[in-house]
C-alpha cells in the first residue's frame, strides 16, 4: 500500500512537470508569514488551482499558468535568473538577493506591484539594558542575522566602505577592505542570540515588535522597510499574461494612503475591505451638495429617474466613513440610501 501511494505521488509529480510546457511560471511562498495572504490574493484574482499533497507545483485550471511553491527567500533568485516569470515575496528578500547578487542587464527582478500586506522592518536591535545606543557602537562586534548580504552592506557603510566587495568609488580596493564587524548567520530564532551570548546585536525582521521586547531587545536603526511585492523577470515568457495577472491583482489590491495604518500586516488591503458602493436618490437641485459628500474615486455616476427633477447617484465610499456619509446624505435630503459590498474592482 505504501509503495502504491509513493508511486502514485511520483506519477503525479512527473505529470505536473511534463505539463509545464507553454505555461507561465508563477512562484508563491510555500509557507510562512506571506503564504495565506498570497493564497487569498490568488483566490480573489480568480486564479483557480488545486495543490496536491506534498507537491510544490500546481497547474492553474483557467489560465496557462503553473504555480511553483518555493521558500520566500528563494523566489527572487528563481525570478531573477529567469527560471520563473512571476513571483510574490517580501521586498526584504528582494533586497537581500540584490545585495548578494547585483542585477545585470539580463538578470535581476522588476517590481510590478506593492501588494500592501506582510509589512515589516529589518531592524538593528540591541539589548534593552545594554549601553549601546547607536549602530556605530556595534562596529567591530558580533552581529547575528539571517540577512547576511544586507547586514554586511549596512556595516560596510558604517565602516566607511562603499560596497560589499570592498571597492572604493574609483574602483580601487582599500588596504583594509575586510569588515571589522563579525557578521554571523543563523536561520531562525535570531532574537535569542544576544541572551545566549552569541551576539552583541542582531539584524532581524520585526512586525509588531512584541517578540523583540519579550527577548529584552530594542531597535536602534532600520535597514529596510518591507512589504509583499509582485515581481517579474526581465524577460518573462508571456508578457501579455503577466499584464493580465497584474491587472487582476490590481483589482483586488487597494493601496492604503497611509501604509502604517494597516493593523493586520498579514491581510491584504483589498477594495472589498476598504470601499463600499453607496447608492441613493436625490432631487437634482440638491445634487451638487450631495456629490460633495460622495465624490467617488473619480466622479459619481448620475442617472436620471423617471420622476422629474430626481436623479440616482452611485459612488465608491471608504467603508470606515460610510456611517457618517449616510448621516450627511440624509441631512441634505437624499433618500433610498443603499450600501453594497464590492467583491472585486479594476480602479485607477
Amino acid at each position: 500500500m505504501l509503495l502504491k501511494t509513493a508511486l502514485s505521488a511520483k506519477s503525479k509529480k512527473t505529470d505536473c512537470v511534463e505539463s509545464l510546457e507553454g505555461r507561465l511560471l508563477f512562484a508563491v511562498p510555500k509557507k510562512g508569514r506571506l503564504n495565506q495572504a498570497t493564497l487569498d490574493l490568488l483566490s480573489g484574482s480568480d486564479i483557480q488551482f488545486r495543490r496536491e499533497t506534498r507537491l510544490d507545483i500546481a497547474l492553474v485550471k483557467n489560465h496557462d499558468i503553473a504555480l511553483v511553491f518555493l521558500p520566500a527567500a528563494d523566489i527572487p533568485t528563481f525570478v531573477g535568473e529567469g527560471r520563473v516569470d512571476l513571483g510574490i515575496t517580501g521586498r526584504d528578500q528582494v533586497a537581500e538577493h540584490e545585495a548578494i547578487s547585483p542585477a545585470t542587464e539580463d538578470t535581476g527582478v522588476e517590481e510590478v506591484l506593492d501588494l500592501g500586506f506582510g509589512r515589516c522592518s529589518l531592524q538593528v536591535q540591541v539589548p534593552e539594558k545594554g549601553s549601546i545606543k547607536h549602530p556605530k557602537e556595534l562596529v567591530g562586534m558580533n552581529v547575528v542575522t539571517s540577512f547576511v548580504g544586507l547586514t554586511e552592506n549596512y556595516f560596510a557603510h558604517l565602516e566607511g566602505q562603499e560596497h560589499r566587495n570592498g571597492l572604493m568609488e574609483n574602483g580601487e580596493v582599500p588596504l583594509n577592505s575586510k569588515l571589522r564587524t563579525k557578521i554571523k548567520y543563523v536561520g531562525g530564532s535570531v532574537e535569542a542570540a544576544c541572551a545566549l551570548g552569541v551576539a552583541d546585536g542582531i539584524v532581524d525582521l520585526v512586525e509588531s515588535g512584541e517578540t523583540m521586547k519579550a527577548a529584552g531587545l530594542k531597535p536602534i536603526d532600520t535597514v529596510v522597510e518591507s512589504t509583499a511585492v509582485l515581481i517579474k523577470s526581465k524577460r518573462p515568457s508571456n508578457q501579455k499574461l503577466v499584464d493580465l495577472i497584474a491587472s487582476r491583482i490590481r483589482g483586488v489590491i487597494s493601496k492604503t494612503p497611509n501604509p502604517r495604518a494597516i493593523r493586520h500586516p498579514l491581510t491584504p488591503a483589498t477594495a472589498a475591505q476598504k470601499y463600499v458602493l453607496c447608492q441613493y436618490n436625490v432631487e437634482r437641485s440638491l445634487l451638487e451638495t450631495a456629490t460633495k459628500i460622495t465624490p467617488g474615486k473619480r466622479a459619481p455616476t448620475i442617472t436620471a429617474l423617471e420622476e422629474e427633477d430626481w436623479v440616482a447617484v452611485s459612488s465608491m465610499v471608504e467603508k470606515k466613513r460610510i456611517a457618517t456619509v449616510m448621516d450627511d446624505l440624509t441631512a441634505v435630503g437624499a433618500t433610498d440610501i443603499l450600501v453594497l459590498g464590492i467583491a472585486n474592482s479594476r480602479t485607477g
